[in-house]
């Protein structure tokens, strides 16, 4: 993700509300009042606020992961931005454009070109082949069939399921399954891209397959992208930026190892607490400029984890030069910096 990227989804105070009448408190003008006293007025009339005044942007080419507990609300959001639920106030932008104001035929073909939804539910057609799926929604689009099946057959290359272009869903394994969801909503060349919980249904070990699975696409094909999940290790494995969720509310928004390091309030810090630092943050999270002429040790990316680091810590390197754009000013890691996030993740979990 590139540092000054520009927002290519933008949501602004949505709120969404269940219940008799939820249009009553959001009328042309607005609500003018607190959102936490609006929210207890709601609650108190019988009226259940699902999402809270959420605000944020996604920016373009980043993984942006909303995580929180079942009940949450991050599901019901992410419906809210792609209006497969209707929000009950607020804006969603997209390049700009209020999707809350498009017409019913613009929005479906903004779902058939500019949006892929991948979902816990694999939704597959079960008398179509691998080949069909992927094809439906070109075929949905109206595209010639010799066009559906040379993309179809791409993606299918894509996610590695070559060989498999003729079985059926009930003959591959649940991995393969979601395989095949991600190659069908990456066959339209989707702008923006939402997963709402797609590896929950797998066991621990496809889905650690499928997490790596999913980081090697987005370095290829560099999308914006919206996950929800409810597991912490996931979602810091993934995310670029994360939103913490909470009855509604957003309650921080922030890189891993800001979330990790300064932590909000009681709750993020509890939820986080056992998420090991080293694990988390990136040599690009402690470097600092220098000007001064780089040590001869070997480049470390930008993104690696400080636990890879460590083999190198022990061998005895005091400097890590860090791989970067030979135009800007160098950066480099110093081993003290690691050491310190060591020993803070050890005071962390005596406490814990």
């Amino acid at each position: 993700m590139a540092d000054m990227a520009p927002a290519k989804l933008s949501c602004r105070n949505v709120w969404k509300v269940f219940g008799r009448r939820p249009g009553y408190y959001f009328d042309s003008r607005g609500y003018v009042i607190d959102p936490n006293v609006l929210a207890e007025r709601l609650r108190a009339e019988a009226h259940l606020p699902a999402v809270v005044d959420a605000s944020f942007d996604v920016m373009a080419g980043e993984i942006f992961v909303i995580m929180g507990l079942s009940g949450s609300g991050k599901s019901t959001l992410v419906r809210c931005l792609s209006r497969l639920v209707e929000p009950s106030a607020g804006e969603i932008l997209l390049d700009g454009r209020d999707l809350l104001k498009v017409s019913a035929k613009e929005l479906i073909e903004l779902r058939r070109h500019a949006m892929g939804m991948v979902f816990q539910n694999f939704g597959l057609l079960p008398h179509l082949d691998v080949l069909g799926n992927v094809a439906f929604p070109l075929k949905i689009q109206g595209k010639p069939a010799r066009e559906r099946e040379t993309r179809a057959r791409e993606m299918i290359a894509l996610v590695g399921l070559e060989g498999r272009e003729t079985s059926y869903p009930h003959q591959l394994s649940g991995g393969q399954q979601q395989r095949v969801g991600i190659a069908r909503s990456l066959a339209v060349g989707p702008e923006l891209w939402f997963l709402d919980e797609p590896f929950s249904a797998l066991d621990p070990l496809i889905r650690r397959q499928m997490q790596d699975e999913f980081l090697r696409l987005q370095k290829m094909l560099k999308k914006t992208i919206v996950f929800i999940t409810h597991d912490i290790a996931e979602a810091f494995r993934l995310a670029d930026r994360l939103a913490i969720m909470r009855a509604g509310r957003i309650v921080q928004i922030g890189r891993p190892a800001d979330i990790v390091l300064n932590p909000a309030d009681d709750y993020v810090a509890e939820f986080t607490e056992d998420v090991p630092l080293l694990s988390v943050i990136r040599a690009g999270d402690l470097a600092s400029t220098s000007k001064e002429t780089m040590p001869l040790a070997a480049p470390v990316r930008r993104d690696a984890c400080l636990e890879e680091l460590v083999p190198r810590l022990a061998a005895g390197e005091k400097v890590f030069p860090l791989e970067g754009d030979p135009s800007m000013p160098a950066s480099v890691l110093f081993a003290a910096d690691i050491l310190a996030a060591l020993e803070r993740d050890s005071a962390r979990r005596v406490r814990s």
